[in-house]
């Protein structure tokens, strides 16, 4: 048991169970076979003493046990006989206009600007100033797809458990580094490469001997899991461990989605005539794209 948790109330723990579940109210009640009405009075806690077997029929429908024992006791099968904390609804303190919670299995989120709410954002509203919205921006809005809903909470939990190191295996020389994501079971989700040069080689007697200067290789991230920030963590990692190194200049070259993550970490653009290159010796012919004989 989670001795941090709080205990939550009959209404708020059936809400949390249908928001494990994705269930709404209709289709819990259906499940249990119990009046959504009598549902509805639980959880808004006009129900001041519901029967213990409609609890039960409740509990079990979306997914729960409804145990009583002792906390640390655990059944033959291994799970918990004691209570066990449940996480709340994260936006049961929204309301609607009419002072209404939004449905606890659904995700909700307060709209600050027109791009903050669905139906705004694809007609594109933003484009236009406040006074010509077709309709006033509500406070709070929902999202009833249920793939889009799973698509947010598993992105919700890749960054939550994503964690970001260097990674000092491999055998790999002093100036080259190398930055990992990785989740707790060890899955690769993202990696940074970069490696350290003497500005001398550029600048000459210019540069102070000892300076360093690293130069970014690449940025690679699953397919799967880009635009949820881990890029963006991986490079700021990497000027983390410049500043514990001493090094003051990183250079980088990049192009498309590439340059819009390293300006959002403080990358600027020097100069035109930077290109991404690629080989593909198909290219260049079958006299040259074959393994390259040895000479006696």
């Amino acid at each position: 048991m989670d001795e941090t948790a709080e205990p939550l109330p009959l209404g708020g723990l059936l809400r949390a169970l249908r928001r494990r579940a994705d269930l709404s109210q209709r289709q819990l009640a259906e499940r249990a076979g119990v009046p959504q009405a009598t549902l509805a009075r639980i959880e808004s806690g006009r129900a001041a003493d519901p029967h213990f077997r409609t609890v039960e029929r409740l509990v079990r429908a979306a997914g729960g046990r409804l145990v009583i024992g002792a906390p640390d006791a655990h059944g033959p099968d291994g799970l918990p006989d004691g209570p066990v904390a449940v996480p709340g609804v994260p936006h049961d303190g929204l309301r609607d206009e009419a002072g209404r919670r939004y449905p606890a299995h659904l995700d909700a989120w307060e709209v600050h600007d027109p791009k903050d709410w669905p139906g705004a954002w694809w007609a594109q509203w933003w484009k236009l100033p406040p006074e010509r919205f077709p309709r006033p921006v509500p406070a709070a809005t929902y999202e009833l797809s249920r793939r889009h809903r799973d698509q947010r909470r598993w992105a919700d939990r890749i960054r939550r458990e994503v964690a970001v190191r260097r990674a000092t295996e491999g055998g790999l020389p002093g100036t080259c580094w190398r930055f990992v994501a990785e989740l707790p079971d060890g899955r690769l989700l993202g990696e940074l490469r970069a490696h350290e040069r003497d500005p001398r080689l550029l600048y000459g007697d210019l540069i102070d001997a000892g300076e360093r200067e690293v130069v970014l290789d690449g940025v690679l991230v699953a397919g799967a899991c880009r635009r949820l920030g881990i890029g963006r963590r991986l490079v700021e990692e990497l000027t983390a461990e410049m500043g514990r190194a001493g090094i003051r200049v990183a250079h980088a070259v990049a192009d498309f989605e590439g340059v819009e993550l390293l300006n959002a970490c403080g990358y600027r653009i020097e100069g035109r005539g930077h290109y991404a290159m690629r080989l593909d010796r198909s290219w260049l012919g079958p006299a040259l794209s074959g393994p390259v004989p040895l000479q006696p």
